[in-house]
């Protein structure tokens, strides 16, 4: 079992070389790819900013009504003299 274990680390120590992809080879776009990308890029963008600012309303919302509510339970309760 030993010697299976270190066979199959050698195998995968020698052979990792093969599978590695020559970065000139796969990477054949221009400039028009670059362009497209980063066009998809600035939509994602532009779609995130309205995103943000309602998840900070959403936070800024529950935040007074929590106040509020802990406000109210503070009037409506009784004071001791």
């Amino acid at each position: 079992m030993k010697t299976a274990l270190s066979t199959l680390f050698l195998l995968l120590a020698i052979s990792s070389k093969v599978f590695a992809a020559n970065p000139e080879m796969a990477y054949k776009g221009g400039i028009f790819v670059n362009i497209c990308i980063g066009f998809c890029a600035l939509i994602v963008v532009a779609q995130l900013v309205p995103a943000l600012i309602l998840i900070l309303g959403f936070i800024k919302e529950s935040a007074v009504g929590m106040q509020s509510k802990k406000a109210a339970g503070e009037e409506a309760s009784p004071t001791q003299e």
